[in-house]
C-alpha cells in the first residue's frame, strides 16, 4: 500500500505531485527565456514584467511549449518566438461568448511584432491587454 503523505500550506492542502508538477511546469517556463538568444531573452523578461504587473490576477502556464498568460482563468495573451521574430498574440478566449447548438467557437487573437532591439510599446501593450480584461470582467 501506498500511502500519499500532504502538505498543509496556507490551510490548503497540496498533493506533493501537484507541487512538484508546479516546480516543473515553472521550470520549464523558465527554461524558455533563459534560451533564448540576446537581445530576445531580455525582451522577453521585460514584456512578462510588462504582462505579470497588470493586475494581480494574470497568471502564466506553459502551453503548446510556449508562455500563455491568463486573467481570471481565461486566456489574455501569449509570446512566442519564431523564427527569430519575437510576437505576443492578444486573445479572446472563446469561453466568453454563450454556446450556441451547431457554432463552434474558436479564440480570436490579433499579434503584435516586437522588435527586441527597440524600445517596448508599453503603453500600446497595457491598453491591449486591459481592453481584453474588461471583457472577462
Amino acid at each position: 500500500m501506498i500511502n500519499l503523505i500532504t502538505f498543509d500550506l496556507s490551510r490548503e492542502t497540496i498533493h506533493p505531485y501537484h507541487l512538484i508538477s508546479n516546480l516543473v511546469m515553472s521550470q520549464e517556463l523558465e527554461n524558455y527565456y533563459l534560451r533564448q538568444p540576446e537581445p530576445i531573452q531580455g525582451c522577453l523578461l521585460a514584456l512578462r514584467n510588462v504582462i505579470l504587473g497588470v493586475d494581480k490576477q494574470i497568471t502564466q502556464e506553459r502551453k503548446y511549449q510556449i508562455p500563455f498568460f491568463y486573467f481570471k482563468g481565461k486566456k489574455l495573451c501569449f509570446l512566442w518566438v519564431n523564427k527569430k521574430k519575437l510576437l505576443m498574440g492578444f486573445i479572446v478566449d472563446k469561453n466568453i461568448y454563450p454556446v450556441v447548438a451547431g457554432v463552434k467557437r474558436k479564440d480570436d487573437f490579433e499579434t503584435l511584432q516586437i522588435d527586441p532591439n527597440l524600445d517596448l510599446p508599453v503603453e500600446t501593450i497595457i491598453a491591449n491587454l486591459r481592453l481584453r480584461m474588461k471583457l472577462y470582467e
